[in-house]
């Protein structure tokens, strides 16, 4: 028997040990989700007696991440904005700059919260985005597209877990190819890193999300040349388009959008201070 102190003092020092760029984070993360702790309990419980069962299972998800897995896939699920979300191969794990694109559009939706709005989410992965917004907006539809069947399936039980499963539908299409019907709001955090650039991401991201959610093609804007080209004919007067960028796209996903009769209406940075959402209105 050991207890919590101990091995979570023993996981920090394995995983500093290992090159874990914040060792004591990651062994709260991965002790706290294995054995459901509140924050509050490594203070409170440090005494607490560990099982030689769950020891193993803790030591077993140390030795996942010294292999470079990341801590949330190790649990198989991620806090998003309120929301707990499972994820699997087939999704990328959401980051907390994603958020950022979610404030965004909530704040341009202040004061239509309790109108029937329909939401569009391109690439929705875990349906992080869409389940978001519809957290916060009650009376709202959200339909989640994806090519990933993994993708879907994922993002269904992501809403029903939430509560949101009877306001989210999960289709497959390539992009707006199987989409019929026109929304308030499009948004899509695409794939937007350069081909050539994916042999050289740190090995968590390169070996664990999914290449699907990654590759942006050869300048990592192809997806957003597809998005300005169809999103038009899929929008209400209203409507707007929201995009989660990579930090040196800004001006080029303008451009594209641009010259598909877009305006950009808003830019955001994200937590390091680079851009990273873009929001677009129609021209006319």
């Amino acid at each position: 028997m050991t207890t919590l102190t101990e091995i979570l003092r023993d996981f920090r020092a394995r995983l500093a040990a290992g090159g874990v760029e914040d060792p004591a984070a990651e062994a709260r993360i991965l002790v706290g989700g294995l054995l459901k702790l509140e924050r509050t309990d490594f203070i409170t419980r440090g005494d607490m007696q560990i099982g030689a069962e769950d020891a193993q299972r803790l030591a077993n998800a140390v030795a996942r991440r010294l292999g470079g897995e990341p801590p949330y896939r190790i649990l198989g699920h991620r806090a998003f904005h309120g929301l707990e979300l499972e994820l699997s191969e087939g999704t990328l794990e959401p980051r907390p700059d994603t958020e950022i694109l979610v404030d965004t559009v909530l704040e341009l939706l202040k004061g239509r919260q309790s109108e029937p709005l329909r939401l569009l989410d391109l690439g929705t992965g875990t349906g992080a985005i869409c389940l978001a917004l519809l957290s916060q907006l009650p009376n709202a539809r959200g339909l989640g597209v994806d090519l990933s069947e993994d993708a879907l399936a994922t993002a269904r039980r992501n809403a029903a877990a939430n509560g949101l499963g009877n306001r989210f539908e999960a289709q497959a299409s390539n992009w707006f190819e199987a989409i019929c019907g026109t929304f308030d709001v499009i948004v899509s955090n695409p794939p937007y890193i350069r081909s050539d650039v994916i042999p050289t991401l740190d090995r968590e991201v390169r070996e664990f999300d999914p290449l699907l959610a990654l590759d942006g093609g050869e300048d990592g804007l192809a997806a957003y040349r597809v998005i300005a080209s169809g999103a038009s004919a899929f929008l209400n007067e209203d409507g707007f388009v929201a995009v989660e960028t990579g930090f040196d796209q800004r001006h080029a996903v303008r451009a594209i959008f641009e010259e598909k009769g877009f305006v950009e209406a808003v830019s955001r940075q994200d937590y390091g201070r680079n851009d990273r959402v873009q929001v677009f209105r129609s021209r006319i």
